[in-house]
């Protein structure tokens, strides 16, 4: 496992599992990065290459700072569950439909981290071994712990299961440090929707209970409930400018850090 300079407390001492919190500006040893799949189109149906490739050089840089990087990726360039269902195609299969959307995302952030000579493993939820590894967490902490990016696909595997809950309990069954959540449109969370409302600030902390208490939709009330319960922080920031994942995954002071409350 790659050194690093970081510095970390724990908040719970008595349970050896509850990850690091790591104070802002403080380099991360392990994170969980979550990618939507419209940042994967640059808006559009299908993958950009050159979005993709610049995704890339970002986690690459990253990597070579000694940061263990896993991503799970979303599918909305291809296809959404919901709004599928939507339409008249059963959500169950819609979701599956989504599922497999996001493995085509993996494959193609693979082939550009590898063209950058980062060794790079994809492992989905959904067994297709001629393409990607099954999903084996012990695995995958073993990959990233030889310095290799690890790339989760199709979701949990299974149905009405969102890419942002399954980040949250990635991270937490590899033990990462924190779940880093870019969001398209929108670089942390306000105090109201500011596209709607000229007086909404930014908040550049706050508490898991906070989010759930105003209903906050920028992330599933699930994945707030999962990283709440097990002490796990969580990073929302934006897609949006330049080498944002790379300051969001070197602990960089940007977008809103959401950590549990002082009763967790």
């Amino acid at each position: 496992m790659a050194a690093t300079t970081t510095t970390t407390t724990v908040a719970d001492t008595s349970t050896a599992d509850v990850p690091a919190v790591v104070a802002p500006g403080r380099q991360y040893r392990r994170v969980v990065l979550k990618l939507s799949g419209e940042v994967f189109g640059g808006g559009q149906v299908g993958v950009d290459p050159d979005v993709v490739a610049d995704l890339a050089r970002q986690i690459a840089a990253a990597v070579r700072r000694g940061v263990q990087v896993a991503v799970v990726v979303g599918g909305g360039n291809f296809f959404r569950g919901a709004q599928l269902n939507q339409r008249g195609i059963d959500r169950a299969r819609a979701d599956y439909m989504g599922m497999l959307g996001t493995v085509m995302n993996c494959l193609a952030l693979q082939d550009f981290l590898e063209k950058l000579d980062i060794e790079t493993r994809v492992q989905t939820a959904i067994t297709m071994g001629q393409v990607a590894e099954p999903y084996i967490p012990r695995r995958a902490i073993r990959h990233l712990e030889k310095g290799r990016v690890v790339i989760f696909g199709a979701g949990a595997g299974m149905p009405y299961f969102t890419t942002d809950t399954v980040a949250a309990q990635r991270a937490l069954e590899i033990k990462a440090d924190a779940v880093l959540m870019s969001k398209n449109g929108v670089d942390g969370v306000y105090t109201a929707d500011p596209r709607h409302d000229p007086t909404a600030t930014k908040l550049t902390t706050m508490t898991f209970d906070e989010a759930l208490r105003r209903g906050l939709t920028v992330v599933d009330a699930a994945a707030f409930s999962m990283c709440n319960q097990n002490s796990l922080p969580m990073l929302v920031f934006g897609a949006e400018g330049d080498d944002t994942v790379l300051q969001a995954v070197l602990g960089e002071k940007i977008g809103t850090l959401i950590t549990p409350g002082t009763g967790h």
